[in-house]
């Protein structure tokens, strides 16, 4: 007789017990598998409208963790268990996570506004946080520039928004400014021909804008020209050196000397007193 009772509270168990069981996994399978469909919706869409792949990437995976979350909240409250203490934990431990993580948690967010507005670009020639560089990456903590003599640098992401950033690549020119000083006996017009002339001959130089060549300056040992052509922006530094270094060469071929820095002095003698 105990037998068929401890048989029947078994069964009893197992028909209560085992339908919630089975609508849990139940539960857990199928919201695991609209999760994953509505991650993937959602790299489909973006990938669509060109959004970045670092975005997207990290978009789906934060939708995917959050929903799977609640199917298994949902799967553990079907079994009966309270889930309240656990929302609430997960609330406290986040709280911890967040304060510990402050600086992170900035990086993130600066790194997350970089790739959604875009004001700098894998490639972009910038000034920031100090340092100039060509971007070379743009992680969603940290961007990585690569500077002319060939170090890399790595900047925190909040560090690299909370300042200005200069970016010479973004609208794809670059005036190249120089200054060019002649002595003061030079003829200004020929001089100002001659650099006319060097320009002309460079294929880099942009005819619009067209270059800039004026005098500036009557300084104290030379008679100084702004010389200012405009160019694509990749060809900045190479533009910069040639043209300084023909016109360097054209002054000296046709007599336009380049003074050095000097001063005129007069020296007076006074008869001596008797």
């Amino acid at each position: 007789m105990q037998f068929n009772q401890i048989l029947e509270k078994i069964w009893e168990l197992v028909t209560i017990y085992g339908l919630k069981v089975l609508a849990a996994i139940v539960i857990f399978v199928v919201g695991r598998w609209v999760a994953k469909f509505i991650s993937n919706l959602i790299r489909r869409v973006m990938r669509k409208s060109e959004v970045d792949r670092t975005i997207r990437r990290f978009v789906a995976n934060m939708a995917y963790i959050t929903l799977l979350a609640f199917v298994v909240l949902a799967a553990l409250s079907q079994l009966g268990i309270q889930t309240t203490s656990f929302i609430a934990i997960l609330g406290a431990a986040g709280l911890a996570v967040g304060l510990a993580l402050q600086g992170s948690l900035a990086n993130f967010a600066a790194g997350f506004l970089m790739i959604i507005f875009r004001p700098i670009r894998v490639g972009d020639y910038v000034e920031a946080a100090g340092v100039a560089g060509t971007v070379e990456e743009i992680q969603i903590f940290t961007t990585t520039l690569v500077t002319p003599d060939n170090k890399t640098v790595i900047i925190p992401n909040a560090n690299l928004t909370s300042d200005n950033i200069v970016n010479w690549t973004l609208k794809g020119t670059r005036r190249v400014d120089l200054i060019m000083g002649i002595g003061y006996e030079d003829d200004i017009d020929k001089a100002r021909q001659i650099m006319h002339d060097v320009l002309a001959k460079d294929e880099r130089i942009l005819k619009d804008p067209a270059p800039q060549i004026a005098m500036v300056e009557l300084a104290d040992s030379s008679v100084n020209f702004v010389v200012r052509p405009w160019v694509k922006a990749p060809d900045y530094w190479g533009v910069y050196m040639s043209v300084t270094e023909k016109i360097k060469k054209a002054f000296d071929a046709n007599g336009i000397s380049i003074p050095y820095p000097q001063r005129d002095v007069h020296v007076y003698q006074h008869a001596a007193q008797q």
